[in-house]
């Protein structure tokens, strides 16, 4: 999971970028970076740390340009490195940069492929620079090809044609082509979400693509659509639009995760409204809930902050149970979902939320949360109600059981790390300490986004059911990814770049 931005305006876009990666930071907290581009000159400052403490007022003045990209990013694998925050950069052929949201499932061949048939040079672990490589790489065929002394949009269209052949998994990136203008695309299956809009200044149309709707109503921007799965969108510095279906086949896949979780509720992603769907889910899990314990005798509902607020209050109304805000949440610290490390993850629950002890006082209570992966904010949570004086704590989960590593750009841990693998429900819900516990059903699940759009039949669902849509994962990929992804292995890269970062702030 990352955020991205593009944007070509008529006036300085420094700010504008800064300021929508402040809208989508939930989207990623481990490095920021904005790169722009004036009189064919590309500018960049990118690092570790959220975009406050990345980039400063001092960096702002050095980063000049009506085009140019932003990203905020957390590692799904691999050293979580300064040298691996993006924009990246390749100067052949035009200047090409990219700022990638997604996983290449086929990046290991590609690099030897990168490295051997096309002579290209990787210097990071990335499989967002590979993308930008094979870009470039097919790019830069097509031109010679055509003898061409200026690109056309018709090349570039060709190209990610190309590389949509190449390259399999997830991704929606955006990339700026240096003096020409920013690309937008999205993979055939549109795994990952990017949006685009419009807003009219003095000067003329601009135009920005983000990776949640949110980034663009901040800024006055007036929603265009969705960049769909397989097209490509390209924007030049004079303003003209170009749209083009790059995919042979493209199937409309969103990830699910995306409107259970990752997505802010006010963002509208793939036509859905995340709020809408939010609330759909809470209502087919009280229509679970009432069938299988029609007699329950659930006091409180109580939602586990923040993304559960919206089902939680939905839930609460259809089974006639009060709803109230039992823990304060601590907005200083960071997502736990993201945090490597078992132990620094359950400090951070702790530092993270408090119980208000007059909610839960002699009361049976329902927690409700979005999912459980882990397991170890859910456990933490119903010892909390419980020291708070719940006489009995129940859990609902608002997706079905977390029982599958994700491989398209959400940092599921190791399926070894995932409470749900070789659980059942009530297996689960004893590890964690609840009375009872119950999950959203998977169809109930796709019942509840399609109402709001029913135009979309598929869903990337593979955390849940163990389908991986590329058909190109198989137990040995997954068991690499294991060893990538696992506690163990994230610590120990923590460890080792923690003084690098620090050398980096202090030197700044």
């Amino acid at each position: 999971m990352c955020g991205i931005i593009g944007t070509v305006a008529k006036s300085q876009v420094n700010q504008d970028i800064y300021d929508a990666l402040i809208m989508i930071q939930h989207r990623g907290q481990d490095a920021a970076g904005i790169m722009t581009c004036e009189a064919n000159k590309v500018f960049l400052r990118k690092g570790n740390g959220l975009v406050r403490e990345t980039i400063r007022a001092s960096h702002m003045l050095l980063l000049p340009g009506n085009m140019g990209l932003g990203h905020v990013r957390y590692p799904t694998a691999g050293t979580p490195s300064p040298s691996e925050a993006q924009p990246f950069y390749v100067n052949s052929p035009y200047g090409l940069c990219i700022a990638h949201n997604g996983n290449l499932t086929n990046a290991e061949e590609l690099k030897k492929d990168l490295l051997k048939a096309d002579r290209r040079h990787l210097n990071t672990d990335s499989d967002s620079e590979v993308l930008l490589n094979v870009f470039a790489h097919e790019l830069q065929a097509i031109s010679d090809q055509k003898s061409q002394l200026k690109l056309t949009p018709d090349s570039i269209f060709q190209a990610v044609g190309a590389l949509h052949k190449r390259c399999r998994g997830a991704y929606a990136a955006v990339m700026m082509i240096v003096g020409y203008g920013i690309l937008a695309f999205r993979d055939p299956h549109g795994i990952r979400p990017l949006i685009w809009g419009s807003r009219e200044s003095k000067l003329g149309f601009e135009y920005m693509v983000a990776s949640e709707s949110v980034a663009l109503d901040a800024l006055g921007y007036k929603i265009e659509g969705d960049v769909l799965p397989g097209e490509a969108i390209f924007i030049s510095t004079e303003g003209e639009i170009f749209r083009e279906q790059c995919a042979d086949l493209p199937l409309t896949s969103p990830c699910l995760f995306e409107y259970v979780y990752l997505s802010r509720p006010d963002s509208i992603i793939n036509g859905i409204s995340v709020y809408e769907a939010r609330l759909r889910m809470g209502e087919t899990l009280a229509a679970k809930i009432l069938a299988e314990f029609p007699d329950h005798d659930i006091e409180v509902v109580v939602p586990i902050p923040d993304t559960s607020r919206t089902a939680a209050l939905a839930l609460a109304r259809d089974i006639g149970v009060p709803y109230l805000e039992g823990f304060v949440k601590n907005s200083y610290i960071g997502r736990t979902f993201i945090m490597p490390g078992q132990a620094q993850r359950k400090k951070s629950v702790k530092q993270k939320l408090n119980a208000i002890e007059v909610v839960f006082k002699n009361k049976n209570v329902l927690l409700v949360d979005d999912s459980i992966v882990r397991g170890t904010t859910s456990k933490k949570v119903i010892e909390m109600a419980r020291e708070a004086g719940a006489k009995k704590v129940y859990f609902a989960s608002v997706a079905p059981e977390v029982a599958y590593p994700n491989v398209y750009g959400i940092d599921m841990p190791a399926v070894s790390e995932l409470i749900a693998h070789n659980r059942n429900a009530k297996e689960i819900g004893e590890t964690i300490g609840a009375d009872w516990i119950i999950f959203q059903e998977l169809f109930a699940l796709y019942q509840a986004l399609q109402s709001c759009n029913p135009h979309i039949k598929h869903f990337e669902d593979c955390v849940f059911s163990g389908n991986y849509i590329t058909q190109d994962v198989d137990a040995a990929y997954l068991a690499k990814l294991e060893e990538r992804r696992n506690d163990k292995t994230k610590v120990a890269m923590m460890q080792m770049v923690n003084n690098q970062i620090i050398e980096t702030h202090n030197s700044d």
